[in-house]
């Protein structure tokens, strides 16, 4: 991938072309920032870059050998680590057994969210959650102990880093204590806080923004096609996220679900209707666990919205025509009262599920908070 491919993010790239030209490329990095910023794309313009043989004076060739290969994400000297799903036919899974669906992903796009990849390889009836497990590590030294192939240099991008487990993480960290030669480590996260301090603190990281309304939208009338006035509504609610703009493009199956599944949980807590509360606990446990906690996020950032409503500000109102429809008339409900509350449950609904509780039970029990938190609303 080249730089002129990646939307946006104009310096950082600059940034890291300095750092190639200045000879003062970090054994490991760690690219973090927001969900749809472009870091994965940055590594890979990145790692490209470093391995091209004529580079450019800020861009790789794109013609070179070693360009090619990166371009179908076959380079030798490219390796990556990624969440997998452990089941039971495979109890010690790998990145090296996916590479075919991931690099099928990365030729689609390198804007895509954990679901997406999750949901591209989980097999029918699976519900676990994706992780990089304590069998990766020895994969990672394996790789690494070999010479390099072709390039310059080995590069080793970790995706998503903080679904290491702590065995992985460990073993990792001996490496990046005494890192081997000409070997480069790229991290890239969403949420660096979730890793190890010992990690981070070894690592050179570089913060990337969220991408700006105008770089967005660019993307949407450039790329995509579409007319001014929609890239314009879709940027506002994008809100800076590559990943949020194109689902909002597609509509995704996911968020009509979601939507749908939202409005009638509230509207059953508002009725107090338990007995088809139940029956929605029901439908929304039988959902793979990664989508159940998609849900709940999802049903965290609709509650802020509808919050926010109540201050009659809409330019800092970010929802779509489907979703305003239905919080025109639930926003009132959702007030200085139990806002923080709400928020609050579905959140922790969200970590007990993340940590494997019984889903059934922690739906029932966000369900009957709501119960009480809606009509602490309506009474105000």
């Amino acid at each position: 991938m080249l730089f002129e491919q990646v939307v946006g993010q104009h310096n950082i790239k600059q940034s890291l072309v300095r750092m190639v030209k200045e000879n003062r490329v970090s054994h490991s990095l760690l690219f973090s920032g927001a969900e749809g910023n472009g870091k994965l794309a940055i590594a890979l313009a990145f790692a490209q870059y470093i391995n091209c043989l004529n580079p450019k004076e800020n861009d790789s060739c794109g013609t070179c050998s070693s360009c090619i290969k990166y371009t179908k994400y076959v380079h030798p000297d490219l390796h990556f680590v990624f969440p997998v799903i452990k089941s039971n036919s495979d109890k010690n899974p790998v990145s090296s057994g996916y590479l075919t669906q991931w690099r099928e992903l990365l030729n689609e796009t390198p804007y895509f969210a954990l679901g997406t990849w999750l949901n591209k390889i989980r097999k029918e009836g699976e519900n676990k959650q994706g992780a990089i497990f304590a069998s990766e590590s020895t994969e990672i030294i394996k790789k690494l102990s070999l010479k390099t192939f072709e390039g310059k240099y080995k590069v080793m991008i970790i995706w998503m880093p903080e679904k290491m487990n702590e065995a992985t993480s460990n073993k990792l960290l001996k490496i990046l204590e005494e890192p081997l030669g000409n070997t480069v480590f790229i991290m890239v996260s969403n949420q660096p806080d979730q890793m190890i301090s010992t990690i981070l603190s070894r690592t050179q990281q570089l913060k990337i923004p969220r991408l700006s309304d105008e770089e967005v939208e660019r993307f949407l009338t450039s790329n995509k096609g579409l007319p001014s006035a929609e890239a314009k509504g879709i940027t506002k609610v994008a809100n800076g996220s590559i990943i949020d703009a194109m689902e909002q493009i597609k509509m995704s199956e996911d968020n009509q679900l979601f939507l749908d599944l939202f409005i009638r949980v509230m509207r059953l807590s508002y009725a107090r209707k338990v007995g088809e509360l139940m029956k929605w606990v029901e439908e929304v446990s039988r959902l793979p666990r990664e989508l159940q906690r998609n849900f709940l996020n999802y049903a965290i950032a609709l509650i802020r919205e509808n919050y926010i409503m109540n201050f009659k500000r809409q330019e800092i109102v970010y929802l779509t025509p489907e979703q305003m429809a239905f919080s025109q008339k639930f926003s009132p409900f959702i007030n200085d009262v139990n806002a923080m509350i709400i928020a609050e449950d579905f959140s922790l609904a969200d970590s007990h599920i993340g940590q494997n509780g019984n889903s059934k039970i922690v739906l029932f029990d966000l369900g009957l908070k709501l119960i009480i938190s809606i009509k602490a609303g309506v009474e105000v």
